[in-house]
């Protein structure tokens, strides 16, 4: 059976002819960009937080603050139903390779059994919902984002939310941390009389205050936090702007590379300028351990790829590991003075992770609630976590070896799969777009960003989208269509 529609010239034709008009197609990518764009900006909180993350009380609240993260998937089913409606009325498209649409399938199929038997079913409800919305933008990505139009249109105000994000970023490492930490303080030294009183009970509620012999002061937590300057942008936390930094910033330079040629070299310099502060700026300022050393990676993958003599290119990659290295050094020399508790904590929260693995190697504990099984067993004097910071090792724990081997060998052909289709083509964007995508997913290995929306909904409609850009690249070299292998 014929799984792929077939692309012919007439049809390529027809498309560039109808390029000034708006299809039905056209504007589903139109919402589900605002949708992706909405998610960056209010939905960068994981799915487990949901009860902590208050509703906002006003516009002003909405406007400023994050949202809930169950929003977000009342805003994704009609438009994933939507989708399929319009994507009925033709012939589903499937990736040319099987297991890229076997696998997802069979690891969505596997969490929905774990999820029967889990320990928490709250957790695992709020977990499957944010996996159902991963394999919707997957295959909505496929569906509806192989055209450059579309695409574009989606990674356009994707990009324009990441720029929010960034600015935001920039103006906690500025003005806010810094401001907010003299108000508190200042507070504190006149005996908070300069606070309402709404404001103060607030403040103890959230754990800003607390009292210490009697005396209201600044908890030491905060003022630690406002001194290290750690970004976070509108994400729930700085290794999760990193993400977004690793997913979106090389995209963000390809397209200010490649894009401003015809302008003025003044105009050209300045959004190069801006594109490589904000995007590099934010990064640094996360602090992110992980990040820096994957953006290095990330850089050599691309000077690899340049058409340049090898000499010259392995001289450069020398030159940046070295430089990367000897920066990362400075940067978080004090961090690894002082023990780089991070690290120790991650490894304890893997070694419970594939502990909880053993102890229940078919189902796991239930999709979302590695909280659970850790809260047993942590080392005695571990801090608790919500997610075992590895979402692959997460996978084995929370739904077994079959969840676990299933999602790992489906993102690993599908990097493989687009890695081998986008080294050779010469198409900036769509490479950079790669790019982007192997620095989230390596992240992976240390951070929870599949349990994001604002993340891993992105990610995965990139993914579906390249897919597609790969099936119409082959076919066009070949106009006859191909069964799926």
């Amino acid at each position: 059976m014929l799984l792929r529609p077939e692309i012919s010239q007439k049809d390529e034709g027809r498309e560039r002819l109808n390029a000034a008009s708006f299809s039905a197609e056209d504007y589903f990518a139109l919402a589900m960009g605002l949708l992706l764009g909405l998610t960056l900006w209010k939905f960068g909180n994981p799915v487990v937080l949901d009860s902590v993350v208050s509703a906002p009380n006003s516009l002003a609240e909405a406007w400023s603050e994050t949202w809930p993260p169950r929003w977000a998937f009342w805003l994704m089913i009609p438009l994933a139903l939507s989708g399929c409606g319009l994507r009925l009325r033709n012939q589903i498209w499937w990736p040319e390779t099987r297991w890229l649409w076997v696998l997802p399938c069979v690891w969505f199929a596997w969490q929905l059994v774990a999820g029967v038997f889990t320990v928490d079913a709250w957790l695992t409800r709020m977990t499957l919902m944010q996996f159902g919305g991963c394999m919707a933008c997957y295959f909505l990505g496929a569906w509806f984002l192989g055209t450059r139009r579309r695409f574009h249109l989606v990674l356009a105000i994707a990009l324009a939310a990441f720029a929010i994000c960034l600015v935001r970023a920039v103006s906690q490492k500025l003005f806010e941390f810094p401001e907010d930490q003299r108000t508190l303080l200042e507070g504190q030294r006149t005996g908070w009389t300069n606070f309402p009183p709404s404001l103060i009970a607030q403040f103890k509620a959230s754990g800003t205050i607390i009292a210490t012999n009697g005396v209201d002061m600044v908890n030491p937590v905060v003022l630690l936090k406002y001194a290290k300057g750690r970004v976070h942008g509108t994400l729930v936390y700085p290794n999760a702007l990193a993400g977004a930094v690793l997913l979106l910033l090389p995209v963000s330079l390809a397209l200010a590379f490649d894009r401003t040629r015809q302008f003025r070299p003044a105009t050209r310099l300045a959004a190069i300028s801006l594109t490589m502060f904000l995007g590099f700026g934010a990064l640094f300022w996360t602090g992110s351990k992980s990040g820096w050393l994957i953006g290095v990676l990330l850089i050599c993958v691309w000077l690899l790829r340049l058409n340049w003599s090898a000499r010259l290119k392995w001289s450069l990659i020398a030159v940046v590991v070295a430089g990367g290295t000897f920066l990362f050094a400075v940067r978080f020399q004090k961090y690894f003075v002082t023990g780089a508790t991070s690290v120790s904590a991650r490894f304890d929260y893997w070694h419970a992770a594939v502990q909880n693995t053993v102890n229940h190697p078919w189902l796991g504990s239930g999709p979302g609630t590695f909280q659970r099984p850790y809260a047993q067993l942590k080392a005695p004097g571990s801090e608790m976590a919500r997610l075992a910071h590895n979402d692959y090792l997460e996978q084995f724990s929370d739904s077994g070896v079959i969840g676990g081997l299933s999602y790992c060998a489906w993102i690993i052909l599908l990097l493989g799969r687009l890695g081998r289709h986008l080294w050779r083509t010469a198409d900036p964007i769509e490479f950079a777009v790669f790019v982007g995508l192997l620095g989230w997913f390596v992240q992976g290995v240390s951070e929870f960003s599949l349990f994001v929306p604002a993340l891993a909904w992105l990610a995965f409609t990139f993914a579906g989208s390249l897919l597609q850009f790969q099936f119409r690249s082959t076919t066009s070299e070949s106009p006859a269509s191909v069964a799926v292998r």
